[in-house]
């Protein structure tokens, strides 16, 4: 049984928590690296970290949801963000790594199991929940980079900054608890015919084929799968890469650090609105290759822009910030599009975001290994680029309908 009005709004709350802890370091890497005596290359297997976990750990959201429900699995990933965060700031330098994997295994497990609920509470506006809560992800992400500086300025150290990040993921996690309350009195009260299997649980009956690998294996085999998959990687990659390096990007074309911040600021913040508007075009003649393509191009202007005309870099922060926020949209409504069910909506999102952001965790670190070999941002930059190119290639054949979801209309 599907939550509704602000019960169901809740999982926006849970989208905002889903990229501070990765987002709030960028800004104090450098002050980390100087505290610790951080090489640059150390500091850039951090970054990594994070992503590698998503990979790593998007696979196996799905037997955790089998074992505690949805809902449940998504509370005890809140309670696990704000114990990484912890781990991160108060237990040494083994804690950073630790608490890291942590704090990025528990969103991944959000980052699966979010575009689910919402495909579940909003089914008659999928393409609208999605513009909504990834811009609160989009939201969440470029407030932490903002204030991390200040934040850290304020408590007097960079562990406090990090630290802060535990607090909104406690307070969603209080009002998560109250909402698998509010539904298991609901369907108590109601005496649904249907009784779910897990209290706390509200998805859709189980399916006997989901208890193998059945259901694994045929999404495996599909090609719009490994479409939709390669649309995830290719914009995740072009993110974080911009996320992690377009400070340095900005200031290799002679703008300094503050202005070089207010340009990735600018990058993040600005995908809020682009989120919001590109679910408008999500059911083009029936396909999303429009929506898809119109949230491409723009990367791959940005990245030609910054590579021929850097000195212009806030057109490019802004067109670039379009592109992010709204591919992102794009790639979590076609992983709620292409599902024939919520259980195997939770299969595609596994995969699409398992091996995505494997594909997105090289983007950020082949960009820095070039940067080091070449003493520069131009051959780093003609790889994006091209990153952004074959984006625009994958978006025309993720965004074509799927056989079964061809005859389905999702209304924006």
């Amino acid at each position: 049984m599907p939550s509704t009005g602000l019960w169901a709004a809740l999982v926006f709350l849970v989208a905002l928590n889903l990229r501070p802890s990765i987002t709030a370091v960028g800004p104090l890497l450098e002050q980390i690296g100087t505290d610790l005596s951080w090489g640059e290359s150390v500091q850039g297997v951090l970054t990594s970290i994070p992503l590698i976990a998503f990979a790593a750990v998007s696979p196996l959201v799905t037997f955790i949801e089998r074992r505690i429900g949805i809902d449940w699995s998504v509370l005890l990933a809140l309670l696990c963000i704000a114990f990484g965060d912890f781990v991160r700031s108060y237990c040494g330098n083994v804690g950073i790594w630790l608490g890291t994997v942590i704090f990025a295994s528990s969103i991944a497990v959000g980052n699966v199991l979010v575009p689910v609920i919402a495909k579940r509470d909003y089914a008659s506006h999928v393409a609208m929940a999605t513009g909504v809560y990834s811009g609160c992800i989009t939201a969440g992400s470029a407030t932490a980079g903002l204030v991390a500086v200040p934040l850290a300025q304020m408590l007097g150290d960079w562990r406090e900054s990090l630290f802060f990040w535990s607090i909104p993921s406690l307070m969603v996690a209080a009002l998560w608890l109250l909402r698998i309350v509010h539904n298991r009195n609901v369907m108590r009260s109601t005496q649904a015919v249907r009784k779910p299997e897990r209290i706390g649980d509200v998805s859709e009956p189980a399916d006997p084929r989901t208890s193998s690998n059945g259901m694994f294996l045929r999404v495996l085999s599909r090609p719009m799968t490994w479409y939709v998959t390669l649309f995830m990687g290719l914009q995740s990659s072009a993110f974080y890469i911009m996320s992690n390096w377009m400070p340095r990007v900005s200031t290799s074309a002679g703008f300094d650090t503050s202005v070089a911040g207010v340009h990735l600021f600018i990058f993040q913040g600005i995908g809020i609105f682009a989120g919001l508007l590109i679910p408008k075009l999500m059911n083009v003649h029936g396909s999303q290759v429009c929506a898809a393509l119109a949230s491409s191009i723009p990367m791959l202007i940005a990245g030609l822009g910054m590579l021929l005309f850097p000195k212009a870099m806030i057109v490019w922060s802004i067109i670039g910030g379009c592109a992010q926020g709204s591919a992102l949209v794009v790639a979590l409504a076609l992983i709620a599009m292409r599902g024939r069910n919520g259980a195997e909506t939770v299969v595609l999102s596994g995969i699409a975001q398992s091996l995505g952001y494997l594909i997105a965790a090289m983007g950020p670190l082949t960009f820095g290994v070039i940067v080091q070999l070449t003493g520069g941002c131009q051959a780093s930059l003609a790889l994006f680029t091209f990153i952004a190119f074959l984006q625009c290639v994958v978006a025309v054949l993720a965004g074509r309908p799927s056989e079964d979801s061809a005859s389905r209309s999702i209304r924006s």
